[in-house]
Protein backbone atom coordinates (compact mmCIF):
# COMPACT_ATOMS: atom_id res chain seq x y z
CA UNK A 1 0.00 0.00 0.00
CA UNK A 2 1.22 3.26 -0.95
CA UNK A 3 0.83 5.26 2.07
CA UNK A 4 2.38 2.80 4.24
CA UNK A 5 5.48 2.38 1.75
CA UNK A 6 5.75 6.00 1.85
CA UNK A 7 5.46 6.29 6.12
CA UNK A 8 8.05 3.65 6.15
CA UNK A 9 10.70 4.73 3.46
CA UNK A 10 10.98 7.86 6.11
CA UNK A 11 12.36 5.42 8.86
CA UNK A 12 14.15 3.69 6.64
CA UNK A 13 16.52 6.77 5.99
CA UNK A 14 18.09 6.49 9.23
CA UNK A 15 19.33 3.10 8.26
CA UNK A 16 20.24 3.09 4.42
CA UNK A 17 24.33 3.88 5.75
CA UNK A 18 24.10 0.19 7.24
CA UNK A 19 22.38 -1.18 4.40
CA UNK A 20 24.39 0.30 1.42
CA UNK A 21 26.33 -3.53 0.40
CA UNK A 22 22.70 -5.00 0.11
CA UNK A 23 22.22 -5.65 -3.76
CA UNK A 24 19.94 -7.27 -6.01
CA UNK A 25 20.53 -11.19 -5.84
CA UNK A 26 21.92 -12.10 -9.29
CA UNK A 27 19.21 -14.39 -10.97
CA UNK A 28 19.75 -17.21 -13.38
CA UNK A 29 17.27 -16.27 -16.56
CA UNK A 30 15.84 -17.94 -19.69
CA UNK A 31 16.60 -14.90 -21.60
CA UNK A 32 13.85 -15.37 -24.17
CA UNK A 33 11.48 -14.73 -21.00
CA UNK A 34 13.53 -11.60 -20.15
CA UNK A 35 9.92 -9.22 -19.96
CA UNK A 36 8.41 -11.50 -17.36
CA UNK A 37 10.88 -11.34 -14.68
CA UNK A 38 10.50 -11.18 -11.48
CA UNK A 39 12.51 -10.87 -8.11
CA UNK A 40 13.14 -14.17 -6.54
CA UNK A 41 11.27 -14.46 -3.45
CA UNK A 42 14.20 -14.79 -1.26
CA UNK A 43 15.35 -11.97 -2.36
CA UNK A 44 12.18 -9.98 -0.60
CA UNK A 45 13.21 -7.65 2.87
CA UNK A 46 11.90 -6.84 5.88
CA UNK A 47 11.78 -3.21 6.64
CA UNK A 48 14.44 -2.30 8.89
CA UNK A 49 14.77 -1.06 12.35
CA UNK A 50 14.82 2.78 11.72
CA UNK A 51 16.80 3.99 14.55
CA UNK A 52 14.24 5.80 16.21
CA UNK A 53 13.77 5.06 20.23
CA UNK A 54 9.84 4.26 18.82
CA UNK A 55 10.49 2.49 16.67
CA UNK A 56 8.75 -0.44 17.39
CA UNK A 57 5.66 1.53 18.94
CA UNK A 58 5.95 3.06 14.96
CA UNK A 59 5.23 -0.49 12.94
CA UNK A 60 3.02 -1.90 15.34
CA UNK A 61 0.63 1.01 15.11
CA UNK A 62 1.02 0.97 10.86
CA UNK A 63 0.59 -2.74 11.16
CA UNK A 64 -2.57 -2.49 13.50
CA UNK A 65 -4.26 0.40 11.09
CA UNK A 66 -3.79 -1.70 8.35
CA UNK A 67 -6.43 -4.37 9.39
CA UNK A 68 -8.77 -1.60 9.61
CA UNK A 69 -10.59 -1.71 5.71
CA UNK A 70 -11.96 1.75 6.35
CA UNK A 71 -8.43 3.39 7.00
CA UNK A 72 -6.81 1.35 4.45
CA UNK A 73 -9.32 2.24 1.42
CA UNK A 74 -9.15 5.83 2.47
CA UNK A 75 -5.37 6.13 3.03
CA UNK A 76 -5.30 3.82 -0.04
CA UNK A 77 -4.88 7.05 -2.74
CA UNK A 78 -3.29 9.07 -0.49
CA UNK A 79 -0.28 11.29 -1.69
CA UNK A 80 2.81 12.16 0.34
CA UNK A 81 2.12 15.56 1.63
CA UNK A 82 -1.88 14.51 2.61
CA UNK A 83 0.43 11.97 4.78
CA UNK A 84 3.23 14.21 6.03
CA UNK A 85 0.89 17.27 7.20
CA UNK A 86 -1.43 14.96 9.27
CA UNK A 87 -4.72 16.21 7.31
CA UNK A 88 -5.69 12.34 6.75
CA UNK A 89 -5.16 11.45 11.12
CA UNK A 90 -9.02 12.45 11.27
CA UNK A 91 -10.08 9.37 9.39
CA UNK A 92 -9.08 7.29 12.89
CA UNK A 93 -11.97 8.64 14.18
CA UNK A 94 -13.83 6.27 11.64
CA UNK A 95 -12.42 3.29 12.26
CA UNK A 96 -13.77 -0.17 14.57
CA UNK A 97 -13.82 0.03 17.65
CA UNK A 98 -11.41 -3.56 17.47
CA UNK A 99 -8.98 -1.65 16.12
CA UNK A 100 -9.22 1.60 18.61
CA UNK A 101 -9.04 -0.51 21.06
CA UNK A 102 -5.57 -2.40 19.64
CA UNK A 103 -4.24 1.59 19.35
CA UNK A 104 -5.30 2.08 22.66
CA UNK A 105 -3.46 -0.76 24.15
CA UNK A 106 0.07 0.13 21.91
CA UNK A 107 -0.14 3.92 23.22
CA UNK A 108 -1.01 2.72 27.36
CA UNK A 109 2.85 0.41 26.48
CA UNK A 110 4.28 3.20 24.80
CA UNK A 111 3.47 5.38 27.68
CA UNK A 112 4.89 3.06 30.23
CA UNK A 113 7.85 1.93 28.76
CA UNK A 114 8.82 5.92 28.39
CA UNK A 115 7.77 5.98 31.67
CA UNK A 116 10.40 3.68 32.67
CA UNK A 117 13.13 5.33 30.91
CA UNK A 118 12.36 7.99 32.72
CA UNK A 119 12.66 6.47 35.80
CA UNK A 120 16.19 5.07 35.06
CA UNK A 121 17.96 7.87 33.81
CA UNK A 122 16.55 9.52 37.50
CA UNK A 123 17.68 6.50 39.37
CA UNK A 124 21.08 6.82 37.33
CA UNK A 125 21.71 10.31 38.31
CA UNK A 126 19.71 9.70 41.60
CA UNK A 127 17.38 12.53 41.11
CA UNK A 128 14.20 12.45 43.41
CA UNK A 129 11.01 13.70 43.11
CA UNK A 130 11.55 13.92 39.23
CA UNK A 131 7.74 14.85 37.61
CA UNK A 132 7.67 11.84 35.24
CA UNK A 133 4.64 13.54 33.83
CA UNK A 134 6.75 16.78 32.92
CA UNK A 135 9.15 15.24 31.58
CA UNK A 136 6.86 13.02 29.08
CA UNK A 137 6.60 15.93 27.52
CA UNK A 138 10.25 15.82 25.62
CA UNK A 139 8.68 13.01 23.82
CA UNK A 140 6.58 14.48 20.40
CA UNK A 141 5.34 10.96 18.92
CA UNK A 142 2.29 10.81 21.43
CA UNK A 143 -0.23 13.24 23.17
CA UNK A 144 0.90 12.55 26.68
CA UNK A 145 -2.06 14.57 28.20
CA UNK A 146 -3.99 11.61 27.37
CA UNK A 147 -1.83 8.45 28.33
CA UNK A 148 -4.39 5.75 27.84
CA UNK A 149 -6.17 6.88 24.60
CA UNK A 150 -4.63 6.96 20.96
CA UNK A 151 -6.83 9.70 19.34
CA UNK A 152 -6.54 11.48 15.89
CA UNK A 153 -3.92 13.23 17.46
CA UNK A 154 -1.34 10.73 18.50
CA UNK A 155 -1.46 9.49 14.88
CA UNK A 156 -0.56 13.17 13.71
CA UNK A 157 2.07 13.75 15.98
CA UNK A 158 3.68 10.30 15.22
CA UNK A 159 3.66 10.82 11.36
CA UNK A 160 5.53 14.50 12.35
CA UNK A 161 7.50 13.41 14.47
CA UNK A 162 8.95 10.47 12.06
CA UNK A 163 9.04 12.35 8.95
CA UNK A 164 10.66 15.28 10.61
CA UNK A 165 13.52 13.22 12.52
CA UNK A 166 13.86 11.41 9.56
CA UNK A 167 13.52 14.02 6.37
CA UNK A 168 17.04 15.89 7.51
CA UNK A 169 18.88 12.32 7.88
CA UNK A 170 20.91 13.17 4.73
CA UNK A 171 21.48 17.01 6.06
CA UNK A 172 22.92 15.23 8.95
CA UNK A 173 25.11 12.39 7.52
CA UNK A 174 26.79 15.12 5.02
CA UNK A 175 27.64 17.34 8.12
CA UNK A 176 28.99 14.15 9.93
CA UNK A 177 31.10 12.99 6.93
CA UNK A 178 32.43 16.88 6.72
CA UNK A 179 33.44 16.89 10.30
CA UNK A 180 35.27 13.31 9.69
CA UNK A 181 37.19 14.46 6.56
CA UNK A 182 38.18 18.15 8.71
CA UNK A 183 39.38 15.68 11.85
CA UNK A 184 41.08 13.18 9.47
CA UNK A 185 43.10 16.01 8.00
CA UNK A 186 43.94 17.56 11.51
CA UNK A 187 45.08 14.37 12.86
CA UNK A 188 47.64 13.98 10.00
CA UNK A 189 48.65 17.50 9.78
CA UNK A 190 49.35 17.10 13.60
CA UNK A 191 51.40 13.67 12.98
CA UNK A 192 54.01 15.43 10.76
CA UNK A 193 54.13 18.03 13.35
CA UNK A 194 55.94 15.06 15.56
CA UNK A 195 58.49 14.27 12.58
CA UNK A 196 61.49 15.57 11.86
CA UNK A 197 62.39 16.80 8.25
CA UNK A 198 63.29 14.27 6.58
CA UNK A 199 60.46 11.96 8.18
CA UNK A 200 58.15 14.55 7.14
CA UNK A 201 58.98 14.61 3.67
CA UNK A 202 59.15 11.02 3.60
CA UNK A 203 55.47 11.05 4.87
CA UNK A 204 54.32 13.86 2.64
CA UNK A 205 55.62 11.71 -0.40
CA UNK A 206 53.43 8.91 0.74
CA UNK A 207 50.65 10.48 1.00
CA UNK A 208 50.80 12.05 -2.45
CA UNK A 209 51.40 8.45 -3.80
CA UNK A 210 48.40 7.22 -2.03
CA UNK A 211 45.92 10.42 -3.57
CA UNK A 212 47.43 9.22 -7.11
CA UNK A 213 46.50 5.52 -6.61
CA UNK A 214 43.22 6.38 -5.27
CA UNK A 215 42.50 8.69 -8.25
CA UNK A 216 43.72 6.00 -10.80
CA UNK A 217 40.85 4.11 -11.33
CA UNK A 218 38.62 3.04 -14.16
CA UNK A 219 35.61 5.38 -15.36
CA UNK A 220 33.19 5.68 -13.52
CA UNK A 221 30.05 5.64 -15.46
CA UNK A 222 27.32 8.84 -14.41
CA UNK A 223 24.86 7.08 -11.51
CA UNK A 224 21.55 6.24 -13.13
CA UNK A 225 22.53 6.92 -16.50
CA UNK A 226 21.80 4.07 -19.10
CA UNK A 227 25.41 2.87 -19.26
CA UNK A 228 25.23 2.66 -15.38
CA UNK A 229 22.09 0.78 -15.25
CA UNK A 230 23.31 -1.19 -18.49
CA UNK A 231 26.57 -2.24 -16.52
CA UNK A 232 24.27 -3.82 -13.27
CA UNK A 233 22.46 -5.47 -15.94
CA UNK A 234 25.05 -7.24 -16.97
CA UNK A 235 27.41 -7.78 -14.08
CA UNK A 236 24.72 -7.97 -11.10
CA UNK A 237 21.93 -9.40 -12.81
CA UNK A 238 23.53 -11.79 -15.25
CA UNK A 239 21.84 -10.73 -18.43
CA UNK A 240 22.75 -9.70 -22.12
CA UNK A 241 23.44 -6.07 -22.52
CA UNK A 242 21.80 -6.11 -25.82
CA UNK A 243 18.59 -7.17 -24.14
CA UNK A 244 18.77 -4.13 -21.75
CA UNK A 245 15.02 -3.13 -20.64
CA UNK A 246 14.47 -0.62 -18.54
CA UNK A 247 11.04 -1.56 -17.54
CA UNK A 248 12.57 -5.47 -16.88
CA UNK A 249 15.60 -3.23 -15.06
CA UNK A 250 12.82 -1.83 -12.62
CA UNK A 251 11.18 -5.27 -11.80
CA UNK A 252 14.14 -6.34 -11.04
CA UNK A 253 15.53 -4.18 -8.72
CA UNK A 254 12.13 -3.84 -7.03
CA UNK A 255 13.31 -5.82 -4.47
CA UNK A 256 10.61 -6.09 -1.93
CA UNK A 257 7.77 -5.84 -5.05
CA UNK A 258 5.70 -2.77 -3.95
CA UNK A 259 5.90 -1.17 -7.32
CA UNK A 260 8.59 1.47 -6.06
CA UNK A 261 12.17 1.98 -6.32
CA UNK A 262 13.29 3.35 -2.87
CA UNK A 263 16.57 5.08 -1.47
CA UNK A 264 17.57 2.00 0.14
CA UNK A 265 17.00 0.22 -3.78
CA UNK A 266 18.47 3.02 -5.49
CA UNK A 267 22.04 2.62 -3.83
CA UNK A 268 22.25 -1.06 -3.97
CA UNK A 269 22.23 -0.11 -7.98
CA UNK A 270 25.32 2.39 -7.48
CA UNK A 271 28.15 -0.64 -5.52
CA UNK A 272 29.30 -1.76 -9.08
CA UNK A 273 30.47 2.16 -9.81
CA UNK A 274 32.21 2.42 -5.86
CA UNK A 275 33.83 -0.98 -6.12
CA UNK A 276 35.54 0.41 -9.29
CA UNK A 277 37.06 3.54 -6.79
CA UNK A 278 37.18 1.70 -3.15
CA UNK A 279 38.43 -1.65 -2.35
CA UNK A 280 38.57 -2.20 1.10
CA UNK A 281 41.88 -3.85 1.01
CA UNK A 282 43.72 -0.62 -0.09
CA UNK A 283 45.28 1.49 2.45
CA UNK A 284 44.28 4.40 -0.07
CA UNK A 285 40.81 3.88 -0.36
CA UNK A 286 38.52 5.52 2.86
CA UNK A 287 35.65 3.29 3.25
CA UNK A 288 33.84 6.11 4.84
CA UNK A 289 34.17 7.97 1.72
CA UNK A 290 33.07 5.13 -0.01
CA UNK A 291 29.69 5.56 1.73
CA UNK A 292 29.70 9.26 1.19
CA UNK A 293 29.62 9.25 -2.33
CA UNK A 294 27.06 6.48 -2.35
CA UNK A 295 24.82 9.14 -0.61
CA UNK A 296 25.81 11.88 -3.12
CA UNK A 297 24.91 9.59 -6.34
CA UNK A 298 21.32 8.67 -4.73
CA UNK A 299 20.84 12.03 -4.52
CA UNK A 300 21.36 12.60 -7.47
CA UNK A 301 19.02 10.16 -9.30
CA UNK A 302 16.16 11.23 -7.02
CA UNK A 303 16.62 14.63 -7.84
CA UNK A 304 16.73 13.47 -11.27
CA UNK A 305 14.25 11.33 -11.39
CA UNK A 306 11.71 11.65 -8.55
CA UNK A 307 9.51 14.38 -9.81
CA UNK A 308 7.10 14.27 -7.25
CA UNK A 309 9.65 14.58 -4.58
CA UNK A 310 8.14 11.66 -2.46
CA UNK A 311 11.26 9.63 -1.95
CA UNK A 312 9.95 6.55 -4.23
CA UNK A 313 10.57 6.38 -7.62
CA UNK A 314 7.63 4.95 -9.46
CA UNK A 315 7.83 3.00 -12.87
CA UNK A 316 6.69 5.75 -14.93
CA UNK A 317 9.14 8.12 -13.11
CA UNK A 318 11.61 5.67 -13.53
CA UNK A 319 10.55 5.08 -17.44
CA UNK A 320 10.02 8.79 -18.26
CA UNK A 321 13.71 9.26 -17.27
CA UNK A 322 14.88 6.67 -19.48
CA UNK A 323 13.76 8.81 -22.46
CA UNK A 324 16.09 12.00 -21.39
CA UNK A 325 18.86 12.90 -23.35
CA UNK A 326 20.97 12.62 -19.93
CA UNK A 327 19.83 9.24 -19.77
CA UNK A 328 21.90 8.25 -23.21
CA UNK A 329 24.52 11.37 -23.45
CA UNK A 330 25.58 11.95 -19.71
CA UNK A 331 27.84 14.25 -18.61
CA UNK A 332 31.24 12.91 -17.32
CA UNK A 333 30.88 12.42 -13.33
CA UNK A 334 33.47 13.20 -10.95
CA UNK A 335 33.83 11.23 -7.84
CA UNK A 336 34.46 13.12 -4.76
CA UNK A 337 32.11 15.22 -3.00
CA UNK A 338 32.91 18.85 -2.29
CA UNK A 339 32.90 18.16 1.27
CA UNK A 340 36.03 15.92 0.51
CA UNK A 341 37.89 18.28 -1.69
CA UNK A 342 37.26 21.04 0.80
CA UNK A 343 38.25 18.96 3.92
CA UNK A 344 41.34 20.62 3.57
CA UNK A 345 40.45 23.91 3.36
CA UNK A 346 38.27 24.00 5.72
CA UNK A 347 40.96 23.12 8.31
CA UNK A 348 43.32 24.88 6.96
CA UNK A 349 40.98 28.43 7.39
CA UNK A 350 39.73 26.98 11.21
CA UNK A 351 42.93 26.46 12.37
CA UNK A 352 44.68 29.61 11.04
CA UNK A 353 42.18 31.71 13.80
CA UNK A 354 43.30 29.58 16.29
CA UNK A 355 45.50 31.73 18.55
Amino acid sequence: MRWRTILLQYCILLVTCLLTALQAVPIDIDKTKVQNIHPVESAKIEPPDTGLYYDEYLKQVIDVLETDQHFREKLQKADVEEIKSGRLSKELDFVSHHVRTKLDELKRQEVGRLRILIKAKSDAFQDIGMDHQALLKQFDHLNHLNPDKFESTDLDMLIKAATSDLEDYDKTRHEEFKKYEMMKEHERREYLKTLNEEKRKEEESKFEEMKKKHENHPKVNHPGSKDQLKEVWEETDGLDPDDFDPKTFFKLHDVNSDGFLDEQELEALFTKELEKVYDPKNEEDDMIEMEEERLRMREHVMSEVDTNKDRLVTLEEFLRATEKKEFLEPDSWEMGSPSVAQAGAQWHDHSSLQP
